[in-house]
């Protein structure tokens, strides 16, 4: 059953989690945000992670390990994992380390059909981007150097890939931005449609 289970990030950081001790639902949520993973895994909506745990129970990667109640609180059910959820964790773990898996963000889908906008409509969009993407490069990297002063490098890998990946972009951007203020990539209308009118673009 579990090699039908469609793996996840949420569902591997509740396996990885469950391998440290057995814990309840708030336990888990609790620690992704405290150590900074939910940069990396989204966490967000407790209704999805209750969702990824009932799914993980179902395939038997994880089972129940006791029930308690408290005086005025919500019953609390402590789960624990499995052998079978051990190796499947191990698996997704190399699976994903070592093999790129083919993903389609947004934003390069909407670069392969801004042409539906006009040229300064694109460059107010690409100038908005690229200055909330300055800001959050600014902000990891103050949490880089804050967290690199307690913690050893090892737990801030996903922060420096983040980091490094970001930064990309953002040079990117200020390229393309660059680039399209020239007029060194520009297009009208009826440049549009001559192009197409030529038969360009086809085999």
């Amino acid at each position: 059953m579990a090699r039908s289970f469609q793996r996840s990030p949420l569902a591997l950081a509740i396996l990885v989690l469950l391998a440290e001790e057995p814990m309840h639902p708030y336990r888990m949520q609790q620690l992704i945000k405290e150590r900074g993973k939910d940069l990396v895994i989204n966490v967000q909506r407790r209704a999805s992670l209750y969702q990824t745990i009932q799914r993980l129970l179902r395939a038997g990667l994880i089972a129940v390990k006791e029930t308690s109640r408290e005086e005025n609180r919500p019953e609390r059910t402590v789960y624990e994992l499995t052998e079978q959820g051990l190796e499947t964790a191990r698996d997704w773990l190399t699976s994903m380390l070592s093999k790129p898996k083919e993903e389609f963000p947004e934003f390069p889908a909407a670069l392969s059909l801004l042409p539906l906008l006009e040229v300064g409509e694109v460059l107010r969009c690409l100038e908005e981007r690229e200055a909330a993407l300055a800001e959050k490069l600014s902000s990891l990297d103050t949490n880089l150097r804050e967290a690199g002063a307690v913690l050893p490098r090892l737990f801030l890998l996903e922060i420096e890939y983040l980091h490094a990946m970001l930064k990309t972009e953002v040079n990117w951007v200020r390229s393309l931005i660059d680039d399209m203020r020239s007029g060194r990539i520009t297009w009208t209308l009826e440049w549009l449609r001559g192009y197409a009118d030529s038969g360009g673009g086809d085999d």
